[in-house]
Protein backbone atom coordinates (compact mmCIF):
# COMPACT_ATOMS: atom_id res chain seq x y z
CA UNK A 1 0.00 0.00 0.00
CA UNK A 2 2.49 2.73 1.32
CA UNK A 3 6.21 2.23 -0.05
CA UNK A 4 7.35 5.68 0.73
CA UNK A 5 6.36 7.21 3.93
CA UNK A 6 7.01 10.80 5.43
CA UNK A 7 6.38 10.94 9.43
CA UNK A 8 6.73 14.35 10.60
CA UNK A 9 7.59 14.43 14.65
CA UNK A 10 9.34 17.84 14.82
CA UNK A 11 9.26 18.48 18.45
CA UNK A 12 12.05 17.47 20.71
CA UNK A 13 13.58 14.02 21.54
CA UNK A 14 11.40 12.37 23.69
CA UNK A 15 8.22 13.49 21.67
CA UNK A 16 9.83 11.58 19.06
CA UNK A 17 10.91 8.49 21.47
CA UNK A 18 6.68 8.41 22.07
CA UNK A 19 6.08 7.86 18.72
CA UNK A 20 8.41 5.21 18.04
CA UNK A 21 5.66 2.43 18.51
CA UNK A 22 3.90 3.78 15.49
CA UNK A 23 6.89 4.23 13.34
CA UNK A 24 7.42 0.47 14.41
CA UNK A 25 3.81 -0.35 13.20
CA UNK A 26 4.00 1.28 10.19
CA UNK A 27 7.60 -0.49 9.18
CA UNK A 28 6.37 -4.37 9.70
CA UNK A 29 2.88 -3.82 8.24
CA UNK A 30 3.73 -1.93 4.97
CA UNK A 31 7.49 -3.31 4.79
CA UNK A 32 8.30 0.74 3.94
CA UNK A 33 10.81 2.68 3.66
CA UNK A 34 10.14 5.45 7.00
CA UNK A 35 12.46 9.18 6.44
CA UNK A 36 11.40 11.30 9.11
CA UNK A 37 11.03 14.87 9.49
CA UNK A 38 12.17 16.33 12.88
CA UNK A 39 13.83 18.64 14.85
CA UNK A 40 17.58 19.52 15.16
CA UNK A 41 16.11 18.91 18.95
CA UNK A 42 15.14 15.45 18.59
CA UNK A 43 18.18 14.37 15.37
CA UNK A 44 20.53 13.16 18.06
CA UNK A 45 18.21 10.25 19.45
CA UNK A 46 16.87 9.48 15.62
CA UNK A 47 20.16 6.88 15.24
CA UNK A 48 18.73 5.00 18.15
CA UNK A 49 15.52 3.99 16.63
CA UNK A 50 16.03 1.38 14.10
CA UNK A 51 13.04 1.74 12.22
CA UNK A 52 13.94 4.75 11.03
CA UNK A 53 15.51 4.82 7.42
CA UNK A 54 16.27 7.85 6.78
CA UNK A 55 16.12 11.82 8.91
CA UNK A 56 15.23 15.09 7.13
CA UNK A 57 16.31 17.85 9.92
CA UNK A 58 14.21 21.19 9.72
CA UNK A 59 13.30 23.84 12.67
CA UNK A 60 10.02 24.28 11.65
CA UNK A 61 8.48 27.58 12.97
CA UNK A 62 5.40 26.10 14.07
CA UNK A 63 7.18 24.53 17.01
CA UNK A 64 9.49 25.86 19.47
CA UNK A 65 12.98 25.58 18.55
CA UNK A 66 14.24 28.83 18.67
CA UNK A 67 14.94 28.79 14.82
CA UNK A 68 14.38 31.60 12.53
CA UNK A 69 12.68 30.40 9.37
CA UNK A 70 11.49 32.22 6.73
CA UNK A 71 8.65 31.19 4.44
CA UNK A 72 11.04 30.57 1.21
CA UNK A 73 12.92 27.83 3.22
CA UNK A 74 9.39 26.39 3.93
CA UNK A 75 9.19 26.00 -0.01
CA UNK A 76 12.22 25.39 -0.06
CA UNK A 77 11.28 22.27 2.43
CA UNK A 78 8.26 21.81 0.31
CA UNK A 79 10.39 21.17 -3.18
CA UNK A 80 12.85 19.00 -1.44
CA UNK A 81 10.49 16.74 -0.12
CA UNK A 82 8.45 16.39 -3.23
CA UNK A 83 11.29 14.75 -4.94
CA UNK A 84 11.44 11.89 -2.16
CA UNK A 85 7.78 10.83 -4.13
CA UNK A 86 6.73 9.76 -1.15
CA UNK A 87 3.09 7.43 -1.04
CA UNK A 88 2.31 9.10 2.36
CA UNK A 89 2.97 11.48 5.59
CA UNK A 90 1.48 10.68 8.85
CA UNK A 91 1.55 14.47 11.19
CA UNK A 92 2.35 13.05 14.54
CA UNK A 93 0.95 15.94 16.95
CA UNK A 94 0.46 16.65 20.56
CA UNK A 95 -3.69 17.49 21.32
CA UNK A 96 -2.64 20.89 22.05
CA UNK A 97 -0.91 21.38 18.61
CA UNK A 98 -2.73 21.78 14.89
CA UNK A 99 -1.56 19.33 12.15
CA UNK A 100 -2.67 22.15 9.31
CA UNK A 101 0.31 23.90 8.79
CA UNK A 102 2.34 20.45 8.16
CA UNK A 103 -0.53 19.42 6.51
CA UNK A 104 -0.11 22.36 3.82
CA UNK A 105 3.62 21.63 3.77
CA UNK A 106 3.01 17.94 2.95
CA UNK A 107 0.50 19.03 0.22
CA UNK A 108 2.53 21.91 -1.42
CA UNK A 109 4.85 18.50 -1.71
CA UNK A 110 2.14 17.03 -3.42
CA UNK A 111 2.47 13.84 -1.01
CA UNK A 112 -1.01 11.80 -1.78
CA UNK A 113 -2.21 10.68 1.68
CA UNK A 114 -1.88 12.70 4.37
CA UNK A 115 -2.81 11.48 7.57
CA UNK A 116 -3.29 13.32 11.09
CA UNK A 117 -5.53 14.21 13.64
CA UNK A 118 -7.46 17.77 13.36
CA UNK A 119 -9.54 19.60 15.41
CA UNK A 120 -10.95 22.15 12.60
CA UNK A 121 -11.94 21.27 9.46
CA UNK A 122 -8.89 20.70 7.12
CA UNK A 123 -11.20 20.27 3.86
CA UNK A 124 -8.52 19.88 0.73
CA UNK A 125 -5.04 19.75 2.98
CA UNK A 126 -5.74 16.64 4.54
CA UNK A 127 -6.69 13.67 2.47
CA UNK A 128 -7.14 11.28 5.57
CA UNK A 129 -8.79 13.64 8.60
CA UNK A 130 -9.12 11.72 12.27
CA UNK A 131 -11.34 14.51 13.96
CA UNK A 132 -9.32 15.27 17.39
CA UNK A 133 -11.89 14.68 20.15
CA UNK A 134 -9.04 15.16 22.62
CA UNK A 135 -8.95 16.82 25.10
CA UNK A 136 -12.41 17.72 25.77
CA UNK A 137 -13.64 13.98 25.65
CA UNK A 138 -11.20 12.16 26.62
CA UNK A 139 -7.08 12.22 27.21
CA UNK A 140 -4.83 9.43 25.76
CA UNK A 141 -1.18 8.41 26.50
CA UNK A 142 0.75 10.17 23.59
CA UNK A 143 2.27 6.94 22.75
CA UNK A 144 -1.44 5.48 22.66
CA UNK A 145 -2.85 8.73 20.32
CA UNK A 146 0.31 8.17 17.72
CA UNK A 147 -0.63 4.09 17.71
CA UNK A 148 -4.11 5.31 16.83
CA UNK A 149 -3.39 7.55 14.15
CA UNK A 150 -1.29 4.74 12.22
CA UNK A 151 -4.18 2.27 13.12
CA UNK A 152 -6.53 4.02 11.20
CA UNK A 153 -4.40 3.67 7.89
CA UNK A 154 -4.56 -0.07 8.59
CA UNK A 155 -1.11 -0.31 10.48
CA UNK A 156 -0.76 -3.63 12.89
CA UNK A 157 0.66 -2.85 15.94
CA UNK A 158 2.67 -6.00 17.70
CA UNK A 159 4.50 -4.15 19.72
CA UNK A 160 3.59 -0.97 21.62
CA UNK A 161 6.83 -0.44 23.67
CA UNK A 162 9.03 2.10 23.40
CA UNK A 163 12.20 1.98 21.15
CA UNK A 164 15.44 2.81 21.59
CA UNK A 165 18.43 1.16 21.17
CA UNK A 166 21.78 0.11 23.27
CA UNK A 167 25.31 0.78 21.17
CA UNK A 168 27.83 -1.49 22.39
CA UNK A 169 30.48 0.57 21.82
CA UNK A 170 29.14 3.18 23.55
CA UNK A 171 28.23 1.13 26.43
CA UNK A 172 31.94 0.39 26.76
CA UNK A 173 32.64 3.92 26.45
CA UNK A 174 30.57 5.24 29.26
CA UNK A 175 31.66 2.47 31.19
CA UNK A 176 35.10 3.16 31.03
CA UNK A 177 33.82 7.20 32.00
CA UNK A 178 32.39 5.84 35.05
CA UNK A 179 35.79 4.10 36.22
CA UNK A 180 38.09 6.66 35.33
CA UNK A 181 35.94 8.87 37.57
CA UNK A 182 36.42 6.09 40.20
CA UNK A 183 33.09 5.07 40.85
CA UNK A 184 32.49 1.30 42.30
CA UNK A 185 29.40 0.31 40.33
CA UNK A 186 29.67 -3.02 41.95
CA UNK A 187 25.99 -2.25 43.49
CA UNK A 188 25.01 -0.65 40.67
CA UNK A 189 24.19 3.24 40.48
CA UNK A 190 21.37 5.88 40.54
CA UNK A 191 21.31 8.56 37.78
CA UNK A 192 19.86 12.20 38.90
CA UNK A 193 18.73 14.05 35.64
CA UNK A 194 17.90 18.17 36.54
CA UNK A 195 18.27 20.00 33.30
CA UNK A 196 14.69 21.38 31.73
CA UNK A 197 13.94 22.67 28.50
CA UNK A 198 11.41 24.93 30.01
CA UNK A 199 12.01 26.70 33.02
CA UNK A 200 8.42 25.94 34.19
CA UNK A 201 9.11 22.50 34.39
CA UNK A 202 12.28 22.62 37.16
CA UNK A 203 12.23 21.00 40.22
CA UNK A 204 13.91 23.55 43.05
CA UNK A 205 17.90 22.79 43.01
CA UNK A 206 18.01 23.05 46.77
CA UNK A 207 15.25 20.32 47.09
CA UNK A 208 17.84 18.57 44.73
CA UNK A 209 20.37 18.91 46.96
CA UNK A 210 18.25 17.40 49.86
CA UNK A 211 17.15 14.82 47.73
CA UNK A 212 20.78 13.54 46.81
CA UNK A 213 21.64 14.21 50.31
CA UNK A 214 18.74 11.55 51.10
CA UNK A 215 19.65 8.97 48.46
CA UNK A 216 23.25 9.34 49.06
CA UNK A 217 22.40 7.75 52.67
CA UNK A 218 21.27 4.56 50.28
CA UNK A 219 25.35 4.05 49.48
CA UNK A 220 25.04 3.87 46.12
CA UNK A 221 27.15 5.70 43.22
CA UNK A 222 24.43 8.77 42.05
CA UNK A 223 25.25 10.38 38.49
CA UNK A 224 24.08 14.06 37.76
CA UNK A 225 23.36 13.43 33.80
CA UNK A 226 23.02 16.58 31.39
CA UNK A 227 24.42 18.28 28.61
CA UNK A 228 27.45 20.97 29.02
CA UNK A 229 24.62 23.54 28.73
CA UNK A 230 23.18 22.15 32.16
CA UNK A 231 27.03 21.77 33.90
CA UNK A 232 26.63 24.70 35.96
CA UNK A 233 23.24 23.36 36.71
CA UNK A 234 24.94 19.81 38.43
CA UNK A 235 28.11 21.74 39.99
CA UNK A 236 25.62 23.57 42.14
CA UNK A 237 23.71 19.74 43.07
CA UNK A 238 26.53 18.00 43.41
CA UNK A 239 28.73 20.91 45.68
CA UNK A 240 25.40 21.18 47.79
CA UNK A 241 25.09 17.01 48.35
CA UNK A 242 28.51 17.12 49.10
CA UNK A 243 29.35 13.22 49.04
CA UNK A 244 31.30 10.91 47.81
CA UNK A 245 28.79 8.79 46.18
CA UNK A 246 28.17 11.86 44.04
CA UNK A 247 29.87 11.93 40.52
CA UNK A 248 28.58 15.14 37.77
CA UNK A 249 28.95 13.97 34.27
CA UNK A 250 26.73 16.99 32.76
CA UNK A 251 28.55 17.36 29.23
CA UNK A 252 31.06 13.91 29.62
CA UNK A 253 28.59 11.68 27.71
CA UNK A 254 27.48 11.17 24.02
CA UNK A 255 23.52 10.58 23.16
CA UNK A 256 24.80 7.13 22.83
CA UNK A 257 26.41 6.89 26.67
CA UNK A 258 23.49 8.80 27.78
CA UNK A 259 21.34 5.65 26.77
CA UNK A 260 23.86 3.08 28.11
CA UNK A 261 23.40 4.87 31.52
CA UNK A 262 20.22 5.06 31.66
CA UNK A 263 20.18 1.71 30.61
CA UNK A 264 22.16 0.05 32.95
CA UNK A 265 20.83 2.14 35.97
CA UNK A 266 19.10 1.41 38.80
CA UNK A 267 16.88 3.97 38.86
CA UNK A 268 15.92 7.25 37.13
CA UNK A 269 15.12 10.07 39.01
CA UNK A 270 14.01 12.81 36.45
CA UNK A 271 12.14 15.83 35.47
CA UNK A 272 9.65 15.50 32.70
CA UNK A 273 12.22 15.37 29.77
CA UNK A 274 13.57 12.98 27.20
CA UNK A 275 15.59 11.07 30.01
CA UNK A 276 12.11 9.51 31.17
CA UNK A 277 11.12 8.11 27.96
CA UNK A 278 14.54 6.52 27.05
CA UNK A 279 14.04 4.97 30.47
CA UNK A 280 11.10 3.50 29.55
CA UNK A 281 12.07 2.11 26.19
CA UNK A 282 15.04 0.42 28.21
CA UNK A 283 12.96 -0.66 31.19
CA UNK A 284 15.02 1.10 33.75
CA UNK A 285 12.82 2.27 36.84
CA UNK A 286 11.51 5.78 37.06
CA UNK A 287 11.01 8.83 39.35
CA UNK A 288 9.41 11.24 37.62
CA UNK A 289 9.16 14.85 39.38
CA UNK A 290 6.82 16.26 36.54
CA UNK A 291 5.59 19.47 36.05
CA UNK A 292 1.83 19.53 34.97
CA UNK A 293 1.82 21.20 31.36
CA UNK A 294 1.41 17.74 29.24
CA UNK A 295 -0.28 14.80 31.58
CA UNK A 296 -0.35 12.44 28.66
CA UNK A 297 3.75 12.39 28.44
CA UNK A 298 4.13 9.94 31.49
CA UNK A 299 6.72 7.86 31.32
CA UNK A 300 5.05 4.39 29.02
CA UNK A 301 4.90 0.46 30.61
CA UNK A 302 7.53 0.98 32.77
CA UNK A 303 8.02 0.83 36.39
CA UNK A 304 8.21 3.76 38.94
CA UNK A 305 6.11 6.45 40.36
CA UNK A 306 4.97 9.93 39.05
CA UNK A 307 5.19 12.76 41.20
CA UNK A 308 3.27 15.77 40.09
CA UNK A 309 3.55 20.17 41.06
CA UNK A 310 1.97 23.03 39.68
CA UNK A 311 3.34 25.46 37.34
CA UNK A 312 3.84 29.41 38.82
CA UNK A 313 1.45 31.03 36.92
CA UNK A 314 3.58 33.28 35.44
CA UNK A 315 5.23 30.59 33.21
CA UNK A 316 2.02 28.79 32.25
CA UNK A 317 1.60 28.41 29.12
CA UNK A 318 -1.52 30.59 26.88
CA UNK A 319 -2.54 28.00 24.79
CA UNK A 320 -6.35 27.83 25.48
CA UNK A 321 -6.34 24.15 25.28
CA UNK A 322 -3.65 23.69 27.36
CA UNK A 323 -5.68 25.64 29.99
CA UNK A 324 -8.71 23.87 29.97
CA UNK A 325 -6.91 21.10 30.40
CA UNK A 326 -4.61 22.64 34.06
CA UNK A 327 -8.41 24.22 34.98
CA UNK A 328 -10.89 21.05 34.28
CA UNK A 329 -8.79 17.94 33.83
CA UNK A 330 -5.76 17.93 36.55
CA UNK A 331 -5.60 17.63 40.00
CA UNK A 332 -4.41 20.40 42.54
CA UNK A 333 -1.38 19.22 43.86
CA UNK A 334 0.88 21.02 46.84
CA UNK A 335 3.77 23.41 44.71
CA UNK A 336 6.81 20.45 44.66
CA UNK A 337 6.94 17.09 46.18
CA UNK A 338 8.95 16.96 49.10
CA UNK A 339 12.48 15.62 49.17
CA UNK A 340 11.94 12.96 52.05
CA UNK A 341 8.49 11.89 50.11
CA UNK A 342 10.80 11.30 46.61
CA UNK A 343 13.51 9.61 48.51
CA UNK A 344 11.37 7.13 50.19
CA UNK A 345 9.56 5.90 46.46
CA UNK A 346 13.38 5.96 45.42
CA UNK A 347 13.99 3.29 48.32
CA UNK A 348 11.10 1.28 47.44
CA UNK A 349 11.89 1.26 43.73
CA UNK A 350 15.69 0.44 44.70
CA UNK A 351 13.68 -2.57 46.96
CA UNK A 352 11.82 -3.63 44.29
CA UNK A 353 8.08 -3.56 46.54
CA UNK A 354 5.32 -4.45 44.97
CA UNK A 355 4.04 -1.25 46.21
CA UNK A 356 5.22 0.49 43.52
CA UNK A 357 2.96 0.23 40.07
CA UNK A 358 3.72 0.86 36.83
CA UNK A 359 2.96 4.48 35.81
CA UNK A 360 -0.17 6.14 34.97
CA UNK A 361 -1.85 9.24 34.36
CA UNK A 362 -3.83 8.60 37.32
CA UNK A 363 -1.93 10.70 39.31
CA UNK A 364 -2.28 13.38 37.31
CA UNK A 365 -5.50 13.87 36.40
CA UNK A 366 -8.86 14.07 38.00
Amino acid sequence: MYKKILCIRADNMGDLVMSSPALRALKETFLCHITVLTSSMAKPITGFIPVIDEVIVRDLPWIKAGATTTGTELVELAALLRSYNFDAAFIFTVYSQSALPAAMLTMMAGIPARWAYSRENPYELLTHWIPDKEPYQYIKHQVQRDVDLVMAAGARVNDDRLLVTVDEAAHESMINKLQQAGMDITNGYIVFHAGVSEEKRQYPIPLWVELGKQAAALNIPIILSGSAREAGLTGTIAAGIDSSHVFDLAGQLSIGELIALINGARALVSVNTATIHIAAARQTPVIVLYALTNPQHTPWKVKGAVFPFNVARELQSKNEIIHYVRTHCMKVVPDYPSPATVARALTRLLQQQTAVRNITMDALLQ
